[in-house]
């Protein structure tokens, strides 16, 4: 199964810019809208199973049943982890109400589409913990 057409549809538009320089403000713009999840799912202090591991910006990953598909809300705790808040707003936007498959079909390579290959480890690392985890609560919901 494909994975979700929001999500093809954020990349193609992503892509279509070519210039790095404005995909990089598209980025921030994403991160401008990010929205730490509401107290009705969690409350700091956030439980450390919802920790992403390898994440520098303190993301925490949630998911609850919606209908079909999965929702899912995001925390990051680092005021500067603007590439975490980017990819939360993305996911956040693209993936949530999905239905599961579609979830598991979502490749880490999302990170390197969205933030360049020349990204570092421990960014790129984090970045596809976020992934690892969106996708590992999927099944459990």
């Amino acid at each position: 199964m494909p994975a979700p057409q929001k999500l093809l549809q954020a990349l193609d538009d992503f892509r279509s810019l070519g210039d790095r320089e404005l995909q990089s403000e598209l980025l921030i713009e994403y991160a401008e809208r990010f929205e730490q999840v509401p107290e009705t799912v969690a409350k700091r202090p956030f439980a450390n199973e919802h920790r992403v591991p390898a994440c520098e910006s303190e993301a925490y990953v949630w998911a609850k049943r919606s209908g079909e598909g999965v929702q899912f809300y995001f925390a990051v705790e680092n005021p500067q982890g603007i590439s975490a808040k980017a990819l939360a707003v993305i996911l956040n936007e693209t993936i949530s109400g999905a239905g599961v498959e579609e979830i598991l079909s979502i490749s880490e390579d999302l990170v390197y589409d969205l933030f360049g290959r020349n990204i570092s480890m421990g960014k790129g690392q984090g970045l596809m913990g976020m992934v690892r985890m969106v996708k590992a609560l999927a099944k459990t919901v």
